[in-house]
């Protein structure tokens, strides 16, 4: 359905009142090496309509110890934001959130959609002009839960404290159990054990967060909702390979919102809304090419040609170029090829970015354009932001995407493909009470929405659980919170879905 635009519940103004318990912090050589340090903590007030809140914001590290040794092998970087005054933390819902990546920090949802500021973007999401700044979050979280977000190794200021332990840490368990052995120890040392439980991820951030799901409930910590934004649990429904076709039926839905957006389809097709586009791609890649792709060499000639019409008319994409690629269109190739004749390509993040290549005529795109659009406004934003109005300061590089991760990652058994589905349908079995919420953006096109609903459908869960998953869906990509009206829509789509949550 088409992504409804709602008006901000309330009014929020930021005034923000800093003092620094800790201004000195250890220089990044004595960092990885000492004793557990205490926190940052800065003061701070916010005005929504006539009501004022005020908040404490604490920064700091959690060690992660090797069981057996006690030694501390890592050392993960988090920034919670609580609210004063709650005299019962049983009362008061907990919130952990984290990016993707893998290797991606949790600035993401931190400054675009979550905490009390945010990056300020164009109204549509895109770069604005340098310098960069950071404005007040009408569409904060605060007001609804208290939050921490994290930095797994290798991220943001997260190390391990040796070269010789990184590797423990990037891949699919050891990532999911350092990270959850980071909320245990937040849990204990700040007493809120009772209170609500939450998580939030994006992206990767999701597949972590269906693996934590388990790991967390084995740990006796038992959550009652999880908001996935932009979600890939199956890697299979994502990764372009030879011999892997899931992919190329799944993203097709997202290729047809693509071209519907920039005008790129068939006359019959360009004067329908989105959602019946969406509709009919759906049905398509479903019910006819799917199956084709079953038998593409056994198609008859008037199949092939029943098949590369509907393709073409529902993709933007040349018939000639879709039999040239023997159906198989890959996402760097239609993000290359949609906009060729206009000299620009489209984002993988976001296809309603436009990007500028050095040669036109090339097989591949030169860069992402959505990327390109958030990644130094959110670099510089963070880095004014965590000194200035959180106090910590250091001279170690936060490590917003990337540069962090020294071994390659480890996706798991022979490195086949990661499902942490799995593991969440498992959780939901354990804990029928806990309700998942899954935030798809049209305009995503590194984790599909078509994607999501398959690997949502294949998890093989009873009719009782699976009610226990609500979706909602943006027009815009996907950190679809950097679209104003998507921002708003989400806050509003996770109060309900927060308040359904933690209905008796």
């Amino acid at each position: 359905m088409l992504a409804t635009i709602f008006l901000p519940l309330f009014l929020f103004f930021q005034t923000p009142s800093v003092t620094p318990v800790r201004p000195d912090t250890p220089k990044p050589a004595e960092a990885a090496t000492q004793k557990d340090e205490p926190p940052t903590i800065t003061k701070h007030t916010m005005n929504i309509g006539s009501r004022t809140l005020k908040y404490t914001v604490s920064t700091g590290f959690m060690p992660i110890r090797n069981e057996r040794t006690g030694d501390v092998e890592a050392k993960i970087f988090y920034m919670a934001y609580t609210l004063d005054g709650v005299n019962d933390p049983k009362t008061r819902p907990l919130m952990f959130s984290f990016n993707g990546g893998p290797g991606s920090a949790s600035v993401w949802l931190h400054l675009g959609a979550l905490g009390p500021k945010r990056v300020k973007m164009l109204d549509d999401g895109l770069m604005p002009p340098p310098p960069y700044e950071m404005v007040n979050n009408d569409s904060t979280w605060l007001d609804q839960t208290d939050m921490v977000f994290i930095d797994p190794v290798g991220t943001g200021y997260s190390r391990a404290t040796k070269p010789e332990f990184a590797p423990k840490f990037f891949g699919v368990s050891g990532d999911i159990e350092s990270v959850g052995e980071t909320i245990r120890m937040y849990l204990g040392r700040s007493e809120r054990w009772s209170s609500p439980l939450f998580l939030v991820g994006e992206s990767y951030g999701t597949t972590r967060a269906a693996g934590l799901s388990n790991w967390l409930f084995d740990h006796g910590i038992g959550l009652n909702g999880i908001c996935l934004v932009s979600t890939v649990l199956n890697f299979q429904s994502i990764r372009f390979a030879d011999s892997n076709d899931l992919p190329l039926v799944l993203i097709f839905p997202s290729y047809a919102s693509t071209a519907w957006y920039h005008k790129k389809l068939s006359p019959e097709w360009q004067s329908k809304p989105l959602r019946d586009v969406l509709q009919a791609a759906e049905n398509f890649a479903v019910n006819e090419y799917a199956p084709a792709m079953l038998k593409i060499d056994r198609l008859s000639a008037a199949e092939k040609q029943n098949l590369v019409d509907k393709f073409s008319a529902l993709s933007g994409l040349s018939k000639t170029f879709v039999e040239n690629n023997n159906f198989r269109v890959d996402l760097d190739e239609f993000n290359k090829e949609l906009l060729r004749d206009r000299r620009r390509t489209t984002g993988r993040l976001d296809s309603r970015f436009l990007g500028y290549d050095k040669d036109s005529a090339s097989e591949g795109t030169d860069t992402d354009p959505s990327m390109n659009a958030i990644r130094t406004p959110y670099t510089a934003a963070f880095n004014d932001y965590v000194r200035r109005d959180l106090g910590y300061k250091t001279d170690t590089e936060y490590f917003i995407l990337g540069g962090g991760i020294t071994s390659p990652w480890n996706w798991g058994a022979n490195n086949v493909y990661a499902d942490t589905s799995g593991s969440l349908a498992a959780a939901m079995r354990k804990n029928p009470y806990m309700k998942i919420f899954v935030a798809s953006g049209y305009y995503d096109m590194a984790t599909p929405y078509f994607a999501a609903e398959y690997t949502i459908s294949a998890m093989n869960l009873d009719p009782q659980l699976r009610r226990n998953i609500s979706v909602s869906y943006y027009e815009a990509g996907h950190m679809m919170y950097i679209e104003k009206n998507s921002l708003v829509k989400l806050k509003s789509d996770v109060t309900a879905f927060m308040q359904d949550a933690l209905r008796k």
